[in-house]
């Protein structure tokens, strides 16, 4: 059946959908493979060729769109899309979402045409994350009522969900839809279901991109070797012996549609969807990130000073000169801060000030949300060995004018309350432990996304683009435990700011990015951030990247050349196009 008008299946996606009233998670299960064995309509004219087709109408979703890295990366990627389906006069990208913070206008395009849709957002804020904990944190025994209930409840929302985004994408002409993280990490299970409903029985092509898996650090306890640590997703595995639930969750996470493409960001996670989940290996594809070609472009002290000033207003309100809050009276109102969660900068008692625009301040930057895994605890007993044992003492010593900031850029989710909590505490003590002419000039940075402010258009202020956050670094910061990627150490490289960074763990991830077995000028210069004890060299090294002109430099034109070589913007353009077009030779 050829379908020239989505419209023509909005019927069978209601009759399908109402005609089934699971009563426990197995008549869910039956469902979808009842729905994924139906023959799919073909979707526009015969032979009218991918991009075309995907021009009409192409849709991101993903829990929320923010500053966080899957935004970033949305941003590229609809970008990519925006060059690509550029010989289309009617072109269209839609994003789509639970929440869009205000941060997100920096990244996002006025074109783009956005959907905020009530019931999508994830985690915590998955209705409060009163599911989310029902299926993740509580025990759920199989075939109970209490497990019944909720086969009902996320169901219910699935086919609340499925209906409204069929309507969208019927009035919408959405032929091709990219889910970020949507299916691969349960954040919210009714809005993966009815994304998989729905795609299914419109026969829509999905790109499904996939940043990190559920079981990616996380496995049940009995898996765990003797003295092995708890994983951060081992929550997933909670209702491992809820076999029917469980058996739909990897269902899901991801889905093996017949229209579905996984694309993963490294080779580990698509080597384990073929030999673990037996997806077929044409179905699998990894797709790497790109750098504009804005983060490559020269730029002065100046430059970096002016960069410096906008920030200083942020975090000031509005003024030249930045008034730091005692970390004393900050910690009591932690509460009321994450709930709206203003940009702020931490000293260690009143009367202090910072002038942005100085030359003897000192910034490291952390450009990254607030959660356990970025270690920002490790910052800070960093910095406090610096202080004890190296020649930065001495710079501070002889040079009074002398001030550091750790600046962390990304917001704390709800969830991450006792990390930020951890931080805070760990900066407390060590201003107690130093002496106070070195304490009065150590300062916290939260600057949560923000961009912009009001005082802006007063001074005539250009909102700060992701590429001048790294510019007003002399460090960046990134002792992180796991990532999918490590996209800082790619961006930093590009701009010329020199990087300290953990060893992270996949270790392979990070080998891929620094480029390890590559030819030495592809590969990225780093400061690896040990585990355990700072040693004297280490340190040394540290001040050196701050104090040592030559060393820096080196460093940065290094990176600047090797990112430059890898991570293109065509290379990536390329790569996608070759997806998209393996993408619509599905049947």
């Amino acid at each position: 059946m050829v379908v020239s008008n989505l419209n023509e299946l909005a019927p069978q996606l209601t009759k399908t959908l109402d005609n089934c009233d699971p009563v426990e998670w197995d008549d869910i299960i039956s469902l979808l493979n009842q729905i994924k064995n139906k023959t799919k309509p073909s979707i526009g004219p015969p032979n009218e060729g991918p991009l075309k087709l995907f021009a009409k109408g192409t849709a991101f979703i993903t829990f929320n769109y923010g500053i966080d890295g899957v935004s970033i990366e949305i941003s590229k990627y609809a970008q990519i899309l925006n060059n690509l389906f550029s010989p289309s006069k009617n072109s269209s990208i839609h994003l789509i979402g639970g929440t869009f913070y205000s941060q997100a206008k920096s990244i996002l395009s006025a074109e783009w045409i956005q959907l905020q849709l009530d019931g999508i957002d994830g985690w915590d804020k998955w209705e409060g994350g009163k599911w989310y904990e029902a299926l993740f944190k509580r025990e759920m025994r199989p075939y109970s009522a209490e497990s019944n209930l909720l086969a009902k409840e996320v169901y219910k929302q699935a086919v609340s969900i499925a209906k409204r985004l069929g309507d969208y994408f019927i009035t919408h002409q959405i032929s091709l839809v990219i889910p970020v993280n949507v299916a691969s990490n349960p954040g919210n299970f009714a809005l993966s279901l009815g994304l998989v409903l729905v795609t299914e029985i419109f026969g829509i092509y999905v790109l499904n991109s996939n940043h990190d898996f559920f079981w990616e650090d996380g496995k049940p306890p009995s898996e765990r070797k003797a003295g092995e640590e708890p994983g951060s997703r081992d929550h997933f595995f909670r209702n491992m012996d809820n076999k029917s639930f469980f058996k739909l969750l990897e269902m899901i996470f991801p889905w093996d549609g017949n229209r579905w493409i996984q694309v993963n960001i490294n080779a580990r996670q698509s080597r384990k969807l073929i030999n673990n989940f037996n997806f077929p290996k044409e179905k699998v594809f990894e797709i790497s990130t790109c750098i504009n070609d804005s983060l490559f472009e020269p730029y002065s002290r100046s430059d970096m000073l002016d960069i410096r000033l906008r920030m200083g207003h942020i975090l000031s309100n509005g003024k030249p000169i930045m008034r730091p809050i005692p970390i004393a009276d900050h910690i009591p109102k932690i509460e009321e801060w994450m709930k709206h969660q203003r940009p702020v900068i931490l000293g260690a008692r009143p009367r202090l000030s910072i002038d942005p625009m100085s030359d003897d301040l000192i910034i490291l930057l952390q450009p990254t949300r607030v959660v356990s895994r970025k270690r920002i605890d490790r910052d800070l007993e960093l910095i406090h060995a610096l202080f004890r044992n190296s020649s930065l003492k001495g710079e501070f010593e002889i040079n009074l004018n002398r001030q550091l900031i750790l600046h962390i850029t990304g917001p704390t989710p709800k969830e991450h309350q006792a990390d930020l909590e951890k931080v805070l505490f760990a900066f407390g003590e060590i201003l107690k432990t130093l002496p106070g002419m070195m304490a009065d000039r150590i300062f916290l940075a939260f600057s949560v996304g923000y961009e912009t402010h009001p005082s802006f258009e007063k001074n005539k202020f250009n909102p700060i683009s992701i590429e001048e956050i790294y510019r007003m670094a002399d460090v960046v910061m990134f002792p992180s435990e796991t990532e999918g990627r490590g996209l800082p150490i790619i961006e930093a490289s590009a701009i010329g700011i020199p990087i300290i960074c953990s060893h992270y763990s996949p270790k392979e991830v990070f080998s891929d990015v620094i480029g390890e077995g590559l030819p030495e000028e592809l590969q990225i210069r780093y400061t690896l951030f040990p585990e355990g004890k700072f040693y004297p060299s280490f340190l040394s090294a540290v001040a050196d990247l701050l104090f040592n002109p030559e060393v820096k430099q080196n460093v940065s034109l290094h990176n600047k050349e090797a990112v430059r070589a890898r991570y293109s913007t065509k290379a990536f353009k390329n790569k996608f196009e070759r997806i998209l077009n393996q993408l619509y030779n599905l049947n």
